[in-house]
């Protein structure tokens, strides 16, 4: 969740930067590289060695939840969003992307990623969050907002027509709106937020067969530091956006396929400067996938 609010047990953000580190290793080792692969009868990019080169991507399908715990307060309730938030089912996964070749080496991507989860439950136990308690046997309403910008560098480190291979930098701009509120609107506890995140980042593609191919990327950061990862004290904050895909190439530039990624991450700490009435502690890790069609245009 927040990362603003910082510090202490990073057990699942250990597993994430390891994870992160095998995902570079398979990425590095998994082809041998180029910008996006050129279309020789693209619509959108025409062919003769123009400097830039435009692509565009969409991403459609479901988001599943595997874990996802907050807790305000060292005095408050872990909450567990699956268990008692109503996260237990699908919910509609959008992605889009563009992505700006300048040369033979640079690309420039930018990607819009909303992840706004809503959900209505009835508690079977009181709750309580920064010092706002919710009693058992009510109606909460409970919004999980985890939107996201994020704009990538990457370079290609040995071109060859029709494969990539690139790693770079990212920067990610959360854009965190978490609420709990109660059925009669008497009470509400809301927590937003809005910060820089420093990221890695890796990406590779190689054909299969005369019309197919097979890409994997990840962008994350493990960062237990105040200003490298978006805070203003020091936390422990983790994140990792990590995907493999297989589809076909079609003609005039587009392609299709389908798409598993993960996403999972967070942070843990205490403010120095809390601005509700507990003492200041947060704590959000959580762990999504999504299985989802995708086009692309280049």
């Amino acid at each position: 969740m927040s990362q603003s609010r910082p510090a202490a047990r990073p057990a699942l953000a250990l597993t994430l930067a390891r994870n992160l580190a095998t995902l570079t290793g398979l990425l590095w080792s998994a082809s041998a590289a180029a910008v996006t692969p050129p279309a020789e009868d693209s619509l959108l990019n025409p062919v003769g060695g123009k400097p830039l080169a435009i692509t565009l991507d969409a991403e459609l399908g479901f988001l599943a939840p595997i874990a996802n715990t907050i807790q305000f307060d060292h005095d408050g309730t872990k909450f567990d969003y699956i268990e008692d938030g109503g996260q237990e089912i699908l919910f509609p996964f959008l992605r889009l992307q563009t992505s700006l070749d300048v040369g033979k080496r640079e690309t420039f991507v930018f990607l819009y990623q909303p992840l706004d989860l809503q959900s209505e439950v009835v508690l079977d136990h009181d709750v309580t969050e920064d010092t706002v308690t919710f009693p058992a046997n009510s109606t909460l309403d409970l919004r999980y907002g985890f939107s996201f910008w994020r704009g990538t560098w990457l370079h290609e480190l040995l071109p060859a027509p029709e494969k990539e291979l690139a790693i770079g930098l990212g920067l990610q701009l959360r854009n965190a709106n978490i609420s709990f509120e109660s059925g009669d609107g008497t009470q509400r506890f809301s927590e937003r937020d809005v910060g820089p995140v420093p990221l890695f980042a890796a990406r590779t593609r190689f054909p299969v067969g005369k019309r197919g191919f097979f890409g994997a990327e990840a962008s994350g950061s493990y960062a237990p530091i105040k200003y490298l990862n978006g805070a203003n004290v020091d936390v422990v904050g983790a994140l990792l956006d990590a995907s493999v895909k297989g589809g076909f190439t079609l003609h005039h530039g587009a392609d299709v396929y389908a798409c598993v990624r993960y996403i999972g991450g967070g942070a843990e700490g205490t403010s120095k400067n809390p601005d509700g009435f507990g003492d200041g502690y947060t704590a959000n890790w959580l762990s999504f996938t999504s299985l989802s069609l995708g086009a692309e245009l280049r």
